[in-house]
């Protein structure tokens, strides 16, 4: 029997999620709403998105889609560890034994899109610029404006299965709690970000940023800068910083922009064009917004996944890395159960809420605010690679190590460091209520 799904939200995890339907042969009808244009058609300048990294986690679900992972690493840079950056000009090497892929959220897309319309037009259907309003759960109706330029169409399209990939304010999922009494928390994460554009390093250029790693600075304030290359003429970069009592919220003017970046981050401060400083000024910040919902379906016919589910802190980079993977494990359940989508979406609550939960609390306190216990993580990290390789059946990888190189389940790492996940969110409480003493990089 034919089976209509639609998915809404065009991102990664739902056009990937789309591929593993439709492979699955003729059963299955895809159609995709996207709030958003067509990334294909829209100008670059107005799609650049901040930096994602790819792991094995991800890397390995779009291995299932032949071709699609080569067409990924095609357009993306390879990062072989963390330089963290200190203000005296020393500098501290944190290696990678398997390689992290660094590219464009929108390329990505791209990328996926490309090879989903190329195979599968027959049984397709992607609607951009098409945003869902409400769900009738009774009815499996959903209720969808399709914008054009000059005028507004309100759509209702039916389903058999209903996907919400629509991110961390998803429209599926708030219609879940507006009618199905259905427990989600949802909390801003303490601090903010903005992201910048850097051009890339000329030949002659005397300061040292590999374009192999990923460079990361911290202030005494908590503020983090990440900063990365990526294929073409530029450098990526984020700034994250605490929502109270932290000036970066406040610069304005471009020279306040330069003075700030140049005092407090001198590299970063001399490759900043006056154009990217004015833009900087010019945006306002961005907020992060943790998503833990008690269940990832409802009824017989609806699933979230993606940040729909589990929206988490960027602070160790697992948001597309575990929504691609939702996709994966949802699959191996299509697989058990012979395409019974009721029993395949109840056992996917089953089996990834306990992850989605983890990694939320992973994000939020994997890595501590303060600087005494930042420098304990490092002595950790480096102890626990040394005590791992000694007694392997004894001591546990370093933390990070398993969260982005291994597909370890999230909850599972929760587990083995739950006293230290316990002790930085304790310390980072209260850091947060701590007055800004010093700028003063560690």
């Amino acid at each position: 029997m034919l089976k209509k799904v639609v998915i809404v939200g065009a991102g990664p995890s739902g056009l990937l999620l789309a591929q593993y339907l439709l492979r699955r042969g003729d059963n299955y009808q895809v159609e995709i709403y996207e709030r958003r244009s067509d990334p294909r058609i829209v100008a670059f300048s107005k799609s650049r998105t901040y930096p994602i990294s790819l792991n094995e986690r991800g890397m390995y679900a779009l291995r299932q889609i032949e071709g699609l992972e080569a067409a990924v690493k095609d357009i993306s840079l390879v990062m072989n560890g963390t330089i963290f950056h200190q203000r005296n000009g020393k500098t501290r090497y944190s290696p990678r034994q398997n390689p992290l892929f660094t590219l464009d959220r929108t390329n990505l897309a791209i990328a996926i899109l490309e090879d989903l319309t190329n195979k599968y037009h027959h049984r397709l259907n992607i609607h951009f610029d098409c945003q869902c309003q409400q769900v009738d759960f009774a009815t499996k109706t959903l209720t969808v404006i399709n914008k054009s330029e000059v005028s507004e169409e309100v759509v209702t399209v039916h389903y058999d299965f209903l996907v919400g990939a629509d991110g961390a304010c998803s429209a599926v999922r708030e219609s879940l709690k507006l009618t199905a009494n259905f427990p989600c928390e949802q909390k801003y994460i303490p601090t903010d970000y903005k992201s910048f554009f850097l051009p890339n390093l000329d030949a002659n250029s005397k300061i040292n940023l590999a374009a192999d790693k990923i460079h990361s600075w911290m202030l005494k304030d908590g503020t983090v800068v990440f900063l990365l290359h990526q294929l073409g003429k530029t450098m990526s970069g984020i700034i994250h910083f605490p929502r109270q009592q932290n000036q970066v919220a406040n610069l304005a003017t471009q020279q306040e922009v330069l003075n700030f970046f140049q005092a407090n981050f001198p590299d970063i401060g001399q490759l900043m064009p006056a154009s990217e400083a004015e833009a900087f000024g010019n945006k306002q910040p961005s907020t992060v917004l943790t998503v833990r919902c008690q269940s990832y379906h409802y009824g017989d016919s609806v699933l979230l996944i993606g940040d729909a589910a589990h929206a988490v802190s960027p602070s160790i980079g697992q948001g597309c890395n575990a929504a691609l993977e939702d996709v994966l494990i949802f699959d191996q359940l299509l697989d058990e159960y012979s395409d019974n989508i009721p029993q395949a979406i109840a056992q996917f609550t089953v089996r990834r809420q306990p992850d989605g939960y983890a990694l939320v609390e992973l994000g939020n306190h994997a890595f501590p605010l303060s600087q005494g216990l930042f420098i304990e993580y490092l002595i950790r990290d480096i102890s626990a690679k040394i005590l791992h390789k000694l007694f392997p059946k004894n001591f546990a990888q370093p933390l990070f190590y398993l969260i982005s190189e291994t597909t370890v389940p999230y909850a599972e790492i929760l587990n083995l460091y739950q006293g230290w996940i316990a002790k930085v969110k304790k310390s980072n409480e209260k850091f947060q209520d701590l007055p800004n003493n010093s700028l003063n990089l560690l």
